[in-house]
């Protein structure tokens, strides 16, 4: 038996890695992330079998020799995890959303953790959405924003909201009253 140290082709491992910008810490416990900055703290837990999440260098490092393709995949997916986290801690996201409605005025309030959308199509009851923890919902006028450091929290109580107002049974091209999107993180939504 040899004792000397064969080297791995570079095909034989996935290495991504992620900048860490000043400011910013990254502890990384057993498959637990945590990112802290000016905005806040966000952790979550990435694991699958066979990678290691480290640090060095001043960035977040995601590894696993012999990799097959989703394996691929799956590092890229824990890297925009990390950038994300990274991007919520020191600049927030926002979602705006637009109050339409041309049959009956929409009247949107904000009560703890729940949007109520009252008036929406003449109905009596009110529609609720709810608003994930971390999240903040303004109402200014004919208008919504939707704020938060944890990107999918963000993008699904936005998404709640649109959908509370969804229309059933009734001719959409005829009623467009609702509750849309039309921002996401700087960037407007073409319909």
């Amino acid at each position: 038996m040899s004792t000397e140290v064969r080297k791995m082709p570079v095909d034989a491992w996935v290495r991504e890695e992620v900048k860490i910008p000043e400011g910013i810490t990254v502890e990384i416990e057993g498959n637990l992330v945590k990112v802290k900055g000016p905005k806040g703290e966000i952790d979550r837990e990435l694991s699958y079998p066979g990678f290691k999440l480290f640090t060095e260098d001043n960035k977040v490092v995601i590894y696993k020799g012999f990799p097959r393709r989703n394996d691929i995949a799956i590092a890229r997916t824990f890297r925009a995890h990390i950038a994300n986290m990274i991007k919520g801690v020191t600049d927030g996201f926002t979602y705006r959303l637009k109050v339409v409605y041309s049959h009956f005025p929409i009247t949107v309030k904000v009560q703890g953790d729940k949007v109520y959308i009252e008036n929406f199509l003449g109905e009596k009851a009110p529609r609720i959405a709810e608003i994930l923890p971390g999240v903040t919902v303004k109402v200014m006028g004919g208008e919504l924003l939707v704020e938060g450091i944890d990107k999918e929290k963000v993008g699904q109580t936005a998404a709640n909201i649109e959908q509370a107002t969804k229309v059933v049974g009734k001719d959409r091209r005829v009623f467009q009253d609702g509750i849309y999107i039309v921002e996401k993180a700087g960037k407007s939504i073409k319909f």
